[in-house]
């Protein structure tokens, strides 16, 4: 924005593909809804930054599964630190429900707690899973926090760097129909 802030764009498509949850239910595929969250943090951090500023959720799901069916916003936060050969850090946000189609309301929390160690050649390990919390369904059934890991390889397409990651998680808090672990494969790029 200017030489004393920074404004940081986070943006979340998903791209689902859910298999069946039980005998005589159909699996899933398409488009969840989109999270956007924007960052004002100050500009002269060099080795550990934090930011502040709203997060909203888009209903954009492509099947009634993949989507809240619901507008949402709240705030959010995010603070990175890169002493030496780590990266440590969080994000952070508090969504509501201000309308939508659906009857089901949104008041949820995100957490995503990262922890990365860069070993030689492009390679790392990390620890990125995303802890969820709904406000919304019964006691004991609110959280899902998965404890796991793997590794990622930074390479190069062109000029253009590519980041490939794979970790496994086991979720050791999760709603009563909630799966107990999942696997997570990124791939994106950055500039």
């Amino acid at each position: 924005m200017n030489e004393d802030w920074n404004l940081i764009t986070r943006t979340i498509i998903p791209i689902v593909s859910q298999p069946s949850a039980g005998p005589g239910l159909a699996s899933m595929s398409g488009l969840g809804d989109i999270n956007p969250s924007i960052f004002l943090s100050p500009a002269s951090s060099r080795h550990h930054f934090w930011g502040f500023g709203p997060t909203f959720t888009f209903p954009t799901g492509t099947a009634p599964q993949l989507t809240s069916g619901q507008w949402s916003l709240g705030p959010s936060a995010v603070y990175l630190a890169t002493p030496g050969s780590w990266m440590i850090g969080v994000v952070a946000n508090q969504q509501w429900s201000v309308g939508g189609w659906s009857d089901r309301s949104v008041n949820s929390t995100y957490i995503q707690p990262l922890v990365i160690y860069h070993l030689t050649k492009g390679w790392y390990l990390a620890s990125v899973p995303v802890i969820t919390a709904n406000w919304e369904a019964e006691s004991g059934n609110r959280w899902t926090v998965p404890v796991g890991g793997g590794a990622g390889k930074i390479v190069k397409l062109g000029k253009l760097p590519l980041n490939l990651q794979l970790q496994a998680f086991y979720n050791v808090e999760r709603p009563d129909a909630a799966p107990s672990g999942n696997c997570a494969s990124r791939y994106y790029s950055f500039s």
